[in-house]
This record gives C-alpha cells, structure tokens and sequence, in this order.
C-alpha cells in the first residue's frame, strides 16, 4: 500500500479535486471509522481476531485500491473517491482486531518492543519505493499510480491470506467469541455504557487517548499535506518524491532499533515530550524551506529527520499507552470506543486542513505545530499530576 498511498493526495489533484475537496475526503474517511469503530469492538468479540482482521482488511483495502484504480478514467472521480473512502474508513475494524490478535496472548513487557518491531516492519516498505519513482518518470503520476493500485489489490489479498492462515485466535478472543454467542452486533454495542466508565475512570487511559488523538490529527495532516507542499510550493518532482519516502523510512528504523529502545524504559514522559518536540522542529523546518536555491534540499532532508524521530516514537508510544493501561477482558471494547474518541477528534481537520491549504500550503503544518506544542503541555501536566505510573514501569 505504500507504493501508493502517499500519492493519493496529489493523486486526486492530477485528476483535477482541489485541497478542500481532498482535505472534505479525508474528513469522510474519517466519519467512516467513527461509525466502524463504534462496532469494531462487537465485531471483533463475535467474529473473533482472526476473522474479523482478514474480512475488513479485504473490506478496507482491497475494494479501494480497486476504486481508487477506476477513479483515473472517470470525469465524476469524486463519487469514486467518495466510495473509496467509505470503505476505506472500515479500516477501523482491523486496527482493533489486529492489535488484540498482536498483543493479547503478549507479556507486558513486551509491548513496547512489539510495537516498535511492527512499525519498523511497516517501514521496511519504503524501500521499495523507488519502483514507484521508475514508474512515474517512465508513465507519468496517474497511468503509474493507477498501475500501482493494481499491485496493491493483489499484495494485500496474499497479505490477508497468509495473516490469516499463519496466525491463531487469542485466548480472550477464543473466551469472547463464546460470551458472545447467540448476541448480535447491536445487542452487543448495549455493553459499551460499561466500556465508557471504565475508560472515565482511568486517568492513564483518558491521558492515552487524548495523546493518539493529537498525535492522529498531526499524522493525517502531515501524510495528506506533506506530497501538496513539497510538490506544489517546493516544486520537487513526482518522480523524486519516493527518495524522499526511502529517506524518512532510513531514519525510522535507525531511530527505532537503536536509539528510542534506550528512551522508553520505564516512565514514559521524557520520550513523549521529545518525540512531540522533534516532530515539532520537523514541521517547523518544513514551513521555512525555501522554494529556490541551495537550501532547499538540505533543509527538506533535516525536516525529514526530526518527523522521522518523532512520527517513530509517537507512533510506537501512543499503541503501547492504549495497550498498557487497558483492561485485558475489555480490550476490545475499549479499543473500539478509544478508536472512535479518536476518530471524532480527528474528523474536522481533514476539511479544515484542505481549507486552509486552499490559503496557503503553509497553514496546515502551522496547525500541526501547534498541536504537536498542546501534546507537550498534556504530557507535563499528567505526569506532573497523576503519581501512579505503575502500568508503566510494568513495561520497563
């Protein structure tokens, strides 16, 4: 998918959508995931982790890529990207089922670590990047975009299928499927009252939540704005563009394997307050690089290195908060309301960012820091407020 994921942004603007319509897109992506999110946690209890993962990422993935492929040879593309975004947005299915089949049968102490072996994993993609460049300096962005949806229909399907055959239910998610028998979906959503509560009643769980929501609006700016702002006020080729995918994955993985490891022992305050700090100087040096001159590709590639450091450790950290301060008997329904907490936070910043993109490609990122300066401000104030960490040191 990260062939071409990133390139769905300026991909919609090939096809002639401006920044508010892709930015309004985005926003009904993420109204989908509130609605799925919402039933997530039922759909993952009954249908099981197992199954509900490899049903909904057929859903998420599979079908849009499709869409996304069929949008380039239509005049009404927007109804195109519309559907695709819908379906897109069932995502939030398997981003419960996933993390409970990852993490339920998993020590505490080995939480982190897992998450950082999946990001780092996930990052490992990047290097396949420059097919994506080869393709577009060859074919041009849309026939080589549309050629790369394709691909990806088909290497998420054999994904899905080998998930599915090489992995096995959790044991809670073996006890659910039978305390769930005979219910359906909407009978089970009854027990989200319960969910609520137990998440209002933990300052660790209100505290990871508002960190993932932040930290989910600046992710969704950055990655929907991010190919606008170099390509269209930077003036950098589509075709150079995954160099730059490569460089940030580089940096990634480097951060994840040998520094952040000796930052998250433990309390984790000191790694959340760098992490939003990095990704703030990132974005920062992002804003001021200029669109001419000798600067303009040193600075680019500096920016890239603190959003590496930061989209890494806030990436890792914000899944392993969730995981360490919820009740394992109840995690997937608090993953689901967790989701869709989430969700609604980041929903109006989709159509705001395009709007303000529409003003100046400059703008969303100027939200973006100040965003990443409130993650900041909570951090201290929870761990300046709140004495017991001791889901935390668990972890350590």
């Amino acid at each position: 998918m990260n062939l071409c994921m990133p390139y769905l942004s300026v991909y919609m603007l090939a096809l002639g959508l401006n920044d508010t319509r892709i930015g309004f897109i985005v926003t009904i992506t993420t109204l989908s995931q509130i609605v799925f999110s919402f039933l997530s946690g039922p759909i993952t209890d009954k249908m099981g982790r197992r199954m509900s993962t490899a049903l909904f990422d057929t859903i998420a993935w599979c079908l849009p890529a499709l869409i996304w492929w069929r949008a380039g040879f239509s005049d009404q593309n927007i109804w195109f990207f519309l559907i695709a975004a819908i379906l897109n947005g069932t995502m939030a299915v398997t981003a419960n089922s996933w993390t409970c089949l990852l993490i339920e049968d998993a020590k505490k102490s080995q939480v982190t670590n897992i998450f950082s072996i999946v990001v780092a994993c996930g990052q490992f993609s990047a290097f396949f990047a420059p097919i994506s460049s080869i393709l577009i300096s060859k074919l041009t962005l849309v026939p080589a975009i549309r050629i790369l949806y394709i691909n990806a229909c088909i290497l998420m399907l054999i994904k899905i299928i080998i998930l599915y055959f090489a992995s096995k239910e959790t044991n809670i998610g073996r006890k659910r499927i039978l305390e769930t028998s005979g219910k359906n979906i909407f009978q089970l959503t009854g027990g989200y009252g319960g969910v609520i509560r137990i998440i209002l009643g933990s300052k660790g769980m209100i505290f990871s939540v508002m960190i993932a929501a932040l930290i989910g609006i600046v992710g969704m700016i950055n990655n929907t704005f991010w190919q606008i702002i170099v390509s269209r006020k930077l003036f950098i080729t589509e075709s150079i563009l995954p160099f730059f995918m490569v460089l940030r994955s580089i940096l990634a993985i480097i951060f994840l394997f040998f520094v952040i490891p000796r930052l998250t022992r433990g309390l984790l305050k000191i790694p959340l307050v760098l992490g939003f700090a990095g990704y703030f100087v990132g974005q920062s040096l992002l804003i001021m690089v200029p669109a001419e001159g000798m600067l303009k590709f040193p600075l680019l590639c500096v920016s890239l290195v603190f959003d590496s450091f930061g989209l890494g450790i806030l990436g890792m950290l914000s899944e392993s908060l969730i995981s360490l301060h919820a009740n394992p008997d109840e995690r997937a329904g608090i993953m689901a309301i967790r989701f869709m907490f989430i969700m609604a936070a980041v929903a109006p910043f989709g159509w705001f960012a395009g709007f303000l993109s529409d003003m100046s490609r400059n703008f969303p990122f100027v939200l973006n820091l100040v965003l990443l300066a409130a993650g900041i401000v909570v951090t201290l104030l929870y761990y300046g407020r709140n004495t017991d960490h001791s889901a935390e040191h668990e972890h350590g």
